[in-house]
């Protein structure tokens, strides 16, 4: 992304979690385990100091979020001078009150992450919602460099379901991240009730959130376009997974709907690295599919990078608290 397209944090933020120091990875199936990606080796954070920045958005976008969401961590990060800023801009005193109230409010919000990402009994709850439940233990994998559990994907993945009831937004469901086991090890009965409470084909999009045991990946459905795309951080095939998954929506259409789906009107598709954003290391792709989650539930373009990573870690543990996507 090019330099001036970024929105630059207000300051840096400095952790100094003792346990940073040493990287912790988790796998997603065990939040203990310390086994690297295959053929991708974790490094040690150089620095405890974690400069952070926010991806670029277009107008109407930061305008809307702004409607939906009042001045939050985004107008914090990336603020928008309002009207009212603009008229009183040649006065120094009310810019420096809008600023000391910007930074007030970035700090607390700073100091909240920082908490939750400190010390606390591992089986503490910190929040709960969806019927989940995210402990101390599960938001710690949202530390730098950690691997995300299957309680954070699937925490995220409520959120954007939460926030697709809003007006303005595609209506979207999203699995659970062992469905796609499920399926691949039982069949569709093994998977069958899983829908009994809603209509997928009513729904403009399906999250499929899929663990490949040291991986995360994504696949999605485009009800709209009769698309299956498979997004995957590493740049890898997954046209196999998409037909899986077609093959499903075949059962599921004539199980549910009694109605023969058309295979030849859909389409499936391994997304290529030059089309999505790529990870750069070998711990960061369970963000890389949140956000891909989130981005595809908006509709939007994908403009973050590598970069954003350690900013996007830190968003979603306030995310995550708050039960509330900004």
């Amino acid at each position: 992304m090019p330099e001036e397209q970024q929105n630059e944090l207000v300051e840096t933020v400095e952790f100094r979690d003792h346990n940073s120091l040493h990287t912790k990875h988790h796998t997603q199936r065990n939040p203990t385990g310390t086994k690297p990606l295959d053929g991708h080796h974790s490094h040690t954070d150089p620095a405890i100091t974690v400069s952070t920045c926010a991806p670029a958005d277009d107008p109407a976008e930061t305008e809307a979020k702004k409607r939906r969401t009042g001045v939050k961590w985004a107008d914090v990060c990336c603020p928008e001078p309002s009207q009212a800023d603009v008229v009183t801009r040649g006065s120094p005193p009310a810019e420096e009150s809008l600023e000391q109230d910007r930074a007030v409010k970035q700090a607390a919000m700073e100091r909240e992450v920082i908490a939750a990402l400190g010390k606390g009994e591992p089986d503490e709850v910190m929040s709960s919602a969806f019927k989940l439940r995210v402990t101390c233990q599960d938001i710690r994998t949202l530390r730098s460099l950690c691997w995300l559990n299957d309680e954070v994907i699937n925490f995220y993945m409520g959120l954007v379901m939460e926030r697709s009831k809003k007006a303005g937004y595609p209506s979207v469901h999203a699995f659970s991240s062992f469905f796609y086991e499920k399926l691949t090890s039982g069949g569709y009965e093994a998977v069958g009730r899983w829908t009994r409470h809603v209509d997928l084909f009513q729904k403009d999009i399906i999250l499929v959130p899929i663990n490949l045991r040291l991986h995360w990946t994504l696949a999605v459905i485009d009800t709209r376009k009769k698309t299956v795309k498979y997004y995957d951080s590493l740049g890898q095939e997954g046209d196999k997974i998409c037909e899986t998954l077609l093959k499903y929506l075949q059962e599921e259409s004539c199980e549910k709907r009694k109605v023969k789906l058309s295979v030849l009107e859909w389409t499936v598709h391994s997304m290529e690295p030059h089309e999505i954003p790529q990870q750069s290391n070998g711990s960061d792709c369970g963000v890389f599919i949140c956000k891909y989650a989130d981005y595809i539930s908006r509709d939007r373009p994908m403009t973050f990078t590598q970069t954003h990573m350690p900013y996007f870690r830190k968003k979603m543990v306030w995310e995550i608290l708050h039960q509330e996507l900004l």
